[in-house]
C-alpha cells in the first residue's frame, strides 16, 4: 500500500539530521585508502612486477599470465587486509548504470579445509550472463555469453567488503557491450592524432591526454514524499503537480546557506568519495529549490568518468541513509531549472602543457590556437553527432527550457576572443607570406593571454563554451554517462586533427614553410567553421531563427537527433578511427531508440494510472461534497437565495467537471495512443512516443493541475510541488 500524502508530510516531523562526525584526520590522511592506487602497489608489489604494470598502463604493452598472477596476488592481500571477502568486475553495460557479480575469495580444498584463491585468470577475465544486458542485435538473447577484461589504467577499489576491478564488457564475437571501451579507443585516437599535431611545436611531447572535470548537479527530496509520489518513484520526474507561489524566482537558493540535514548527507558521501579517491572539492546549492551540485578535480577522462560513475551510486547508497532520495532526472520538476552534467574537457601533453592554454610565447600560443580553432572546427563539422551524444527522455525536456542550453549546438568563444579569430581570418595573405606579414601575426598572436585575462567568463546559455583553459560541455544531462558525449568529442577532434595534419603536410610539401601553412591552415578553418560561433543569448527565440538561417540543425527530440548515426560518413568517421564498428553503432543506434520508447511508454502508463486512479477520484469524491452542501443549502434557502449563496459551489462543481471531462477524454485516448506505438516498429514507435504520446500526457497533466489549483487542500492525494521543493 502506497503512502498517503499526509502520512507522508506527518513523518517530516520525525526528522532529525543524522549528525557524522567528522574524521580524526585530514582528508589527505585518507584519501584514497580504499583504492589500489600506484601509491600502494608499491607497497604490495616488487619493482620488477611495478615497472611493467606501469608500462602496460602508459604504454598498452600487453600482461602476461605470470604478471597478472603476482599483480592477482598482491591486489587479493591488499584487498583482504582492507576486509574484503569477494571481488567483482565492475562494468559499465548500455543499461545506462553500473553493473556486477561478486564472487567470494573462498575455495573450499575438499578435505574439509579451504583458502582464500585469487588468480591471475581471475583478475584479468570474466565471463558474466550477458543475455538481459542490452545489445542491440550484436548477439542473441539465447547467447548468453559475455567477457570482462579488465582495464589496468582505473585502479580497482573496495565498496563495503568487494574488490572492485574496473572491467570493459565485450561480446563473444568482440563487440564492444558497454561504454568504457569505445571510450577508450576514443582517448586512444585523439592522443596518436594530437600527439602528431604537437610534433609541429615540440619533438618532446610522446603523449596526450584528455582531461575532465565534471559537475555533478542532483535534487535531494525527502524519502517519506518520494514513496508518497509514485511518478517520481519510478520514472524520476513529476508527471503532475501544479507549480508552486515561489519557486525559484527569488534566486535564493544559489550559493545560499546549506541545509542541515543536506550538509550531514553531504559530508558522510564526500568522506566515502574521498575514501574512494574521488577528488570531490566543491559543493553548493544549486538554482532550484532543494537542488544541489558536487564538482571534484579534473582527472584523466577515462578515470573521470569511472569516478562519476561510482559517485552517482554513492549519492544514492549515502541519501538513503539520510532519508533522502537523489533525483538525477534532468527535469524533475516544471517550471523550475533542470540538471546537467557539465563536462570540462581539455587536452593535456606529457610535457604538462594544457593544450588550451595560451603560453608566454607565439610558438606556445600558435599551438595554443591550432588545437582550439581545430576543436571549433571539430564542432562545426559534426554538430549533430555532438546533439546525438547527449539525447536522452530526460533531456528533452531539459533542452532549450529557458535554464538549459538549447538543443542548437553552437560554441560560445567570448567576443575579445572572437574578433581576433575574425582578425586572423582576414590578415593571413593568401599567396606566399613576407617576413613583415609573419612578425605581424606573430606579434598578435603573443598578445593572446592578454586577451584572455578578461574572458573567461562563460555564456550560460551555450551548449559548449570556451572558458579560459577549456571547453564545458554544458548540454550533458545529470543522469548520463560522461562516457557517450567523450566517445563522441574525442573521435570527432581526433578525426579533425588528422585531417588537419594531412592538410598542412600537403601546404608543406608546395613550399610553404611550416607556421606559414599552419596559419593558413587554421585561417580556412576559421572561415569554415564560423557559423558554429554564437555570443548571444541561446534561450531567445532569435536564435532560433538566427540558427536556421545559418544552416544549423535545431532536433528538439531524441528520435530527431539519434538519426544521425544511420549516416555513412559518420559510421567511416568512427571506424577509420578504431572507435565503434558500423555494427556497434546500429546496435546502439537501436538500443537507445528502445530505451527511449520504454521510458516514455512507462511515463505514459502511469500518468493515465495516476489520472484515473488517484486524480479523477479525488476530484469526484470533492465534487460530491459541493452537490451536498448545495442540496443542503435547499433545505434552508429559497431558491433566489441558493442561486446566491451557492455560486461558488455551483462555479466549482462546473469547473472541476469541465476538467474531469477532459482529463478523463484525454487519458483514454492516452492510452489508445500509447499501445498503438508499442506496436509499431522501433523507429516508427519513437517518433510516435515523442510526436503524439507526449503531447497528450502533456494535455492530461494540464488538468490534472488545474484541478490540484480547484480542489482543497485536503482532498488533494498527492504531495504538491511546495511540499516536496520546500522540505528542509
Amino acid at each position: 500500500m502506497s503512502t498517503s500524502r499526509f502520512q507522508a508530510l506527518a513523518e517530516l516531523n520525525t526528522r532529525q539530521p543524522i549528525v557524522v562526525p567528522p574524521p580524526s584526520v585530514k582528508v589527505s590522511d585518507y584519501f584514497g585508502s580504499n583504492v589500489f592506487s600506484p601509491f600502494r602497489m608499491r607497497e604490495y608489489l616488487t619493482d620488477e612486477v611495478y615497472d611493467k604494470l606501469m608500462d602496460c598502463i602508459n604504454h598498452g604493452t600487453r600482461i602476461d599470465r605470470s604478471l597478472a598472477d603476482h599483480i592477482s596476488s598482491a591486489m587479493k592481500e591488499w584487498a583482504m587486509s582492507k576486509g574484503a571477502t569477494h571481488y567483482t568486475h565492475w562494468f559499465q553495460p548500455l543499461t545506462g548504470a553500473t553493473a556486477e557479480k561478486h564472487d567470494s575469495f573462498f575455495k573450499p580444498l575438499g578435505d574439509g579445509r579451504a583458502i582464500e584463491k585469487f588468480e591471475g585468470s581471475m583478475l584479468v577475465q570474466q565471463e558474466p550472463d550477458a543475455s538481459s544486458f542490452p545489445s542491440g542485435g550484436i548477439r542473441n538473447t539465447f547467447e548468453a555469453r559475455g567477457y570482462t577484461l579488465w582495464d589496468p589504467s582505473s585502479p580497482a577499489f573496495i565498496v563495503g567488503n568487494t574488490l572492485c576491478i574496473p572491467t570493459i564488457f565485450i561480446s563473444y564475437t568482440g563487440h564492444a557491450l558497454d561504454y568504457k571501451m569505445p571510450m577508450m579507443k576514443a582517448l586512444h585516437a585523439v592522443d596518436v592524432a594530437a600527439t602528431s599535431v604537437c610534433q609541429y611545436f615540440d619533438k618532446e611531447v610522446v603523449k596526450v591526454n584528455t582531461t575532465l572535470g565534471w559537475e555533478q548537479e542532483y535534487f535531494l527530496i525527502d524519502e517519506a514524499l518520494f514513496n508518497a509520489r509514485p511518478d517520481i518513484a519510478m520514472t524520476g520526474r513529476a508527471l503532475f503537480g501544479a507549480r508552486p507561489a515561489k519557486g525559484q524566482q527569488l534566486e535564493d537558493h544559489y550559493f545560499g546557506s546549506i541545509p542541515e540535514r543536506a550538509m550531514g548527507f553531504m559530508k558522510e558521501f564526500e568522506q566515502e568519495a574521498h575514501l574512494l579517491g574521488i577528488p570531490v572539492t566543491t559543493r553548493h546549492n544549486e538554482v532550484a529549490p532543494n537542488q544541489f551540485e558536487v564538482a571534484p578535480m579534473f582527472e584523466e577522462a577515462n578515470l573521470a568518468n569511472d569516478h562519476n560513475q561510482l559517485l552517482m551510486d554513492l549519492l544514492n547508497k549515502i541519501a538513503r541513509k539520510h532519508q533522502f532520495r537523489i533525483l538525477l532526472h534532468e527535469k524533475p520538476f516544471e517550471g523550475i531549472n533542470g540538471s546537467g552534467k557539465h563536462n570540462n574537457w581539455a587536452l593535456s601533453t606529457n610535457t604538462g602543457v594544457n593544450l588550451l592554454k595560451p603560453g608566454r610565447n607565439p610558438k606556445s600560443n600558435l599551438q595554443f590556437l591550432t588545437f582550439f580553432v581545430n576543436t571549433v572546427a571539430a564542432i562545426f563539422e559534426n554538430a549533430d553527432v555532438l546533439r546525438a551524444s547527449i539525447a536522452s527522455v530526460g533531456n528533452d525536456h531539459r533542452l532549450g527550457a529557458n535554464e538549459a542550453p538549447p538543443a542548437i549546438m553552437s560554441c560560445f568563444l567570448g567576443e575579445q576572443l572572437s574578433a581576433m579569430l575574425d582578425d586572423l581570418e582576414k590578415n593571413i595573405k593568401a599567396g606566399k607570406m613576407t617576413p613583415q606579414d609573419k612578425t605581424e601575426l606573430k606579434l598578435n598572436i603573443g598578445k593572446l593571454p592578454q586577451v584572455l585575462l578578461d574572458n573567461t567568463d562563460r555564456n550560460r546559455t551555450s551548449p559548449f563554451a570556451f572558458t579560459g583553459n577549456k571547453f564545458e560541455f554544458r548540454a550533458v544531462g545529470s543522469s548520463a554517462n560522461c562516457a557517450n558525449a567523450m566517445i563522441v568529442l574525442n573521435t570527432i577532434v581526433a578525426h579533425r586533427l588528422n585531417q588537419f595534419k594531412k592538410d598542412v603536410d600537403a601546404r608543406i610539401a608546395k613550399g610553404d614553410d611550416k607556421d606559414e601553412a599552419i596559419l593558413k591552415e587554421l585561417q580556412r578553418l576559421i572561415k569554415m567553421s564560423k557559423a558554429i560561433r554564437f555570443e548571444g543569448n541561446g534561450y531567445g527565440d532569435e536564435w532560433v531563427k538566427e540558427a536556421k538561417k545559418r544552416g544549423l540543425s535545431n532536433f528538439n527530440d531524441t528520435p530527431s537527433a539519434l538519426a544521425v548515426w544511420k549516416d555513412k560518413k559518420v559510421q567511416k568517421m568512427f571506424q577509420e578511427l578504431n572507435v565503434l564498428t558500423p555494427e556497434e553503432i546500429h546496435a546502439r543506434y537501436e538500443i537507445e531508440l528502445e530505451n527511449y520508447s520504454r521510458r516514455r511508454d512507462i511515463e505514459a502508463a502511469l500518468t493515465v494510472n495516476l489520472a484515473i486512479n488517484h486524480i479523477v477520484p479525488a476530484a469526484i469524491h470533492y465534487q460530491s461534497d459541493l452537490l451536498h452542501n448545495v442540496a443542503a443549502l435547499k433545505e434552508v434557502l429559497t431558491a433566489s437565495e441558493i442561486k446566491e449563496a451557492g455560486a461558488t459551489q455551483i462555479s466549482l462543481i462546473k469547473s472541476i467537471g469541465k476538467e474531469l471531462n477532459a482529463i478523463k477524454k484525454k487519458a483514454d485516448q492516452l492510452a489508445t495512443e500509447r499501445l498503438k506505438a508499442t506496436e509499431m516498429p522501433a523507429e516508427k514507435q519513437a517518433r510516435n512516443f515523442a510526436s503524439v504520446v507526449k503531447p497528450l500526457m502533456d494535455e492530461v497533466r494540464e488538468s490534472a493541475d488545474a484541478l490540484e489549483m480547484i480542489i482543497e487542500d485536503e482532498a488533494w492525494p498527492l504531495p504538491k510541488m511546495r511540499e516536496i521543493l520546500f522540505t528542509r
